[in-house]
């Protein structure tokens, strides 16, 4: 995978055949920890058993020209880099009634002083888009891990590599539910 490289056209429309699962990774490989979500996301999908259900997928840095990967979807784990002020390395679930809050409660605070973050504004904005056009997710999650650096550079910093096991151990937890809650339950 590279950069925003995608597992198929999403120009055109879905089928019936759509994952009712996706995770998406976002970030861009040549800004150090920034490439983190396409990191968290080759790594998930290697050890995924999930066949068909699951559809993974590098978003790279596409922002709203990701809108038709969304289509068709039950629920979305979103990986990424996203800085909350809190120590370089720390990982963040952004979940409904987790401790940091839902992807909407982290919007709302956005209204306040801004928080620095990679990408976070570019998937809040993708999220926000959707929902407009009448996308509805029964969830929407993310993993983010705070950058250390997002400086030009290929790698991640000691304090993120050192945290990868622990935001893929997350995000397998989320993606195991999400299956079980919107594949198996056929909730959807």
């Amino acid at each position: 995978m590279t950069a925003g490289s995608l597992s198929r056209d999403v120009r055109g429309p879905l089928t019936e055949a759509t994952a009712p699962v996706l995770v998406l990774g976002l970030g861009n490989l040549l800004l150090e920890d920034d490439g983190v979500g396409l990191r968290l996301v080759e790594d998930l999908a290697k050890a995924s058993a999930f066949g068909d259900r699951v559809e993974f997928v590098d978003g790279g840095t596409q922002g709203l020209a990701l809108l038709p990967c969304l289509d068709g979807r039950s629920a979305v784990l979103v990986l990424d880099a996203i800085g909350l002020g809190r120590k370089p390395g720390t990982v963040h679930v952004l979940r409904e009634g987790s401790p940091c809050g839902s992807m909407e409660q982290i919007r709302a605070r956005r209204a306040a002083p801004p928080v620095a973050a990679a990408h976070e504004g570019n998937a809040l904005e993708l999220f926000q888009t959707a929902r407009m056009l009448g996308h509805d997710f029964a969830e929407v999650a993310v993993v983010g891990m705070e950058p250390a650096n997002l400086r030009t550079g290929i790698g991640l910093s000691p304090e993120v590599e050192a945290s990868v096991p622990e935001a893929l151990a997350h995000a397998r937890q989320i993606l195991e539910e999400m299956v079980q809650s919107y594949v198996f339950s056929n909730s959807r």
